[in-house]
């Protein structure tokens, strides 16, 4: 049995609990005491924001790029399928680390993978700042994408396991969270494109795009520092290992819960738990898991492709309605993300203890819908009429995303599932919801060259599919007991 107790495995920054003591016995007390506590949280919120980190990452990198890909283009003299390549390399990465991500998570515990995976962001931001040649720079970037997909599963189920059942700040709020992260990060990734396209020389513009994907690097080495301080291993991963005094000492350091083992304390694996095996993936289409996996893999795809069309391509559609500079597609596309986006993510996290993820992604789908529709009939804006009510869409497509899909569609990938499961289950959903994102960042130019603005009349049928998935499966994950099917 792994030695989970280790002061490499909890956290030593915590406080000493003085509360009543909490006796446990087997590793479904150890599920009940993170669900249906009241104590402080201590740790527990500063491990969740920890969290948050590759996700912070991953959008960071996707709004670099998205300014600095014309530029791309001109220095290696790229054809179309070389900007493709150069675009969704960072997917294909993701999807191959999301698979192992997946089984490792489970496997070997969470805060293993989670030490390890931060490196691959910075390698691969350095290798992306010098690349010589578009190989290396595609390389780089699928680099990057292994170090996203494998940090993605294993943030998710931090996020579910160190959060309580019900109430404000639930597991389906902190896992929500990773939906303003999202937008915050490609928030300062434009602010940071703002400043060194200020500041650089007009002889130096070409550096541009070097120094904001370099500049990954820097976040990630804090992100490293940071978990090695506060980070421990998931009290409910550890207690199904059968190591309750290791996630005895977790409760005690992250959630200020004075929890001991008691003497006639089951000891061992418990005999429900699954075993993590590549296995494991088939039990996500087997029995209850079938239809919960059905519908957050549909939804995590459709919310997939309509957004990196929409988010990625934003610059360019922005500059095909005004005849403006770059300046003004830079303050354009970041008062949209901060203003909708940003504030939809942050109305998702605080009312999805009320409302329920399945009732705010069917409202966010409808408000996508809406908005494509609109964009789609305005095609090419005449006049400014008609371009403030087409900037008025997209403002709303993207606060749809905010406040419905874009946070819960992560809800549904990891609160369908028991702990036992957690990692595979969200795994499989970003592999797939990866495989659209590649297939989004790949045709959108190519759509874009053949339709023109008629291009959202395509990406219309994305939430389309999103809502009638919902409509179909009636699943609502927030405020369920999901680890509960651990112990049955």
């Amino acid at each position: 049995m792994t030695d989970l107790a280790s002061p490499a495995h909890v956290a030593q920054a915590g406080n000493v609990p003085t509360g009543e003591t909490k006796w446990i016995r087997s590793a479904a007390d150890v599920s009940g005491l993170v669900n249906n506590s009241n104590e402080s949280r201590s740790n527990a919120r500063i491990v969740i924001a920890i969290a948050l980190g590759g996700v912070f990452l991953d959008a960071y990198d996707l709004g670099a790029l998205a300014f600095g890909i014309k530029d791309v283009t001109r220095e290696f003299q790229l054809t179309p399928a070389g900007t493709g390549m150069v675009a969704s390399a960072i997917t294909f990465g993701a999807i191959v680390g999301a698979l192992i991500g997946g089984y490792l998570t489970d496997k070997i515990g969470r805060y293993r993978v989670f030490m390890a995976d931060m490196f691959f962001f910075v390698v691969a931001a350095l290798a992306c700042a010098f690349a010589p040649n578009e190989y290396v720079l595609a390389g780089a970037r699928f680099v990057m994408g292994l170090g996203v997909g494998i940090d993605l599963p294993v943030a998710m189920a931090f996020l579910a396991e160190f959060s309580k059942l019900r109430g404000q700040g639930n597991k389906a709020a902190s896992v929500a969270m990773w939906c303003p992260t999202w937008y915050a990060a490609i928030s300062i990734s434009y602010l940071l494109v703002l400043l060194l396209y200020a500041v650089l020389p007009e002889s130096h513009t070409d550096w541009l795009w070097r120094l904001i994907l370099g500049f990954g690097a820097v976040p990630a080495l804090l992100i490293i520092a940071i978990r090695s301080r506060y980070m421990s291993e998931s009290p409910i991963w550890a207690a199904n290992q059968g190591n309750l005094t290791g996630a005895a000492e977790i409760l005690r350091n992250s959630y200020n819960i004075n929890a001991q083992v008691a003497d006639d304390a089951d000891l061992t694996p418990q005999k429900a738990v699954r075993k993590a095996s590549w296995r494991n993936y088939g039990a996500l289409l087997q029995g209850v898991y079938r239809r919960r996996t059905i519908l957050a893999t549909v939804t995590s795809i459709a919310s997939s492709f309509a957004y990196n069309a929409v988010a990625f391509g934003l610059p360019v559609i922005i500059s095909s309605f005004f005849a403006q500079s770059m300046l003004t597609t830079i303050l354009v596309s970041l008062a949209l993300n901060l203003l909708f986006a940003f504030v939809g993510g942050l109305l998702a996290v605080r009312l999805v203890p009320r409302l329920g993820a399945w009732k705010m992604s069917v409202a966010g789908y409808a408000c996508q819908c809406v908005a494509l529709l609109g964009l789609a009939l305005i095609g090419r804006p005449e006049g400014g009429e008609q371009a403030a009510v087409a900037i008025a869409m997209l403002a709303l497509f993207l606060f749809g995303q905010g406040f419905g899909p874009g946070s819960h569609t992560m809800t549904f990938a990891s609160l369908s599932y028991p702990a036992s499961l957690r990692g595979v289950g969200v795994g499989f959903n970003q592999t797939l919801m990866r495989g659209s994102s590649t297939v989004s960042l790949f045709t959108f130019p190519l759509l874009v060259a053949a339709f023109g603005t008629g291009v959202f009349w395509v990406i219309f049928l994305a939430p389309l599919i999103g809502l009638l998935a919902l409509l179909a499966i009636r699943w609502e994950p927030s405020g369920y007991d999901v680890d509960a099917e651990d112990f049955q």
